[in-house]
This record gives structure tokens, sequence and C-alpha cells, in this order.
């Protein structure tokens, strides 16, 4: 039974790239501690938004992911944008 579960982690974990790890590198660096959590969860294949509050999720997008974009050319900071935005949280049910 053991040896299921590591396999399924394995399988179902998705690994992070070198340009990602420094993304979360520089964040810990400047000291934006929940940013790089952000960017872990995001970069691992799972989505933020059901491991951080909403309003919380929100902030640290509006303050960090949006003035990055702002530095990347209109098409990267468009499909940036979108992809960002496009999570659904499993918390709210509308």
């Amino acid at each position: 039974m053991h040896q299921t579960d590591s396999t399924y982690n394995t399988q179902t974990a998705k690994k992070i790239n070198t340009e990602q790890i420094e993304q979360i590198v520089k964040a810990i660096i400047a000291g934006k501690y929940s940013w790089a959590c952000v960017l872990i969860l995001r970069f691992s294949g799972y989505n933020p938004i059901d491991y951080i509050p909403y309003r919380t999720y929100i902030r640290l997008l509006k303050n960090n992911c949006l003035v990055e974009s702002s530095k990347l050319n209109d098409t990267e900071s468009k499909r940036e944008k979108v992809e960002v935005f496009d999570m659904k949280s499993n918390w709210l049910r509308l």
C-alpha cells in the first residue's frame, strides 16, 4: 500500500522548472513570503485559492503579478493576466 501512495504522489506532482524556481527565490529574497507560497502552489499544479483566503489572494495578485506584468510586453502580459484570473475558488459557491 505504501508503494501505491508514493507512485500516486509522483504522478500528480508537477515539476517546477528553473525559471519558476528563480521567481520563487526572487520573491523570498525580496521578503515576499506570501507571494512565494502562491508561486509554489501555482507551479506545483495546485490552485492557490483553495489554500489562501480569496481577499488575500487578490491582494497578493494586485501587489505582485500586475506590477510585474506591466514590465512585460503587451502580448505576454495579457496572456499572464488571463491565466492568473481564470482560477475558480472551491470556497465560494455562487
